[in-house]
């Protein structure tokens, strides 16, 4: 990977963490079916010697996200960790914990995309669609407008997905959101 200041293209992989994924009380195996996706796209990026961000929704015992969301991913778990099939990338990416469903608000994330100045293009994967992906593609887009910065976000359908439960069809949710997004000038491919 360039240094972050040479960056062009940077490929967000947001919250492909077991406690999502494998196992806890907020795990879809429904989301499982992108890893492969995610994988080929982040060996492209690093081939490319482009960026790669991994997300980690990551939160202390108690915090006030599990007011809204049952406890989930607490730092120090199994939870909070990668899947296996993205944990190696880790040592050739930013890493970033969140404790919110907006990694805008990950300590390091935006000193950094402040620091990429040559970023052109901003790739967003991972879960899920309607929270976490959405609470970055649509304020990220905001930022780049506030800023007059020429940024390209976007996401690729293959490659994002929500939870499926009996109150939130994954379906449902995954074309609303990509609707907002798409009203929001986020190319969707």
């Amino acid at each position: 990977m360039k240094r972050k200041e040479d960056l062009e293209k940077l490929l967000v992989v947001v919250d492909m963490v077991n406690g999502f994924i494998r196992e806890g009380a907020m795990a879809s195996s429904n989301i499982e079916h992108i890893i492969p996706r995610i994988k080929t796209l982040v060996d492209k990026a690093l081939e490319e010697k482009e960026g790669v961000a991994l997300i980690k929704d990551t939160h202390e015992v108690g915090c006030l996200e599990f007011k809204k969301f049952p406890e989930h991913c607490v730092k120090g778990t199994r939870e909070s960790e990668l899947v296996d099939e993205l944990k190696p990338y880790e040592k050739d990416g930013l890493v970033y914990e969140k404790n919110s469903t907006s990694t805008m608000f990950a300590p390091g994330f935006m000193k950094d995309i402040e620091a990429m100045k040559k970023l052109r293009e901003v790739i967003i994967t991972g879960c899920c669609t309607d929270i976490c992906v959405l609470n970055l593609a649509i304020p990220l887009t905001n930022y780049f407008d506030q800023n007059d910065r020429d940024v390209k976000v976007m996401v690729y359908e293959d490659a994002i997905e929500t939870y499926d439960a009996p109150t939130h069809e994954a379906k449902e949710y995954n074309e609303m959101a990509l609707k907002l997004m798409r009203q929001a000038g986020i190319e969707v491919r």
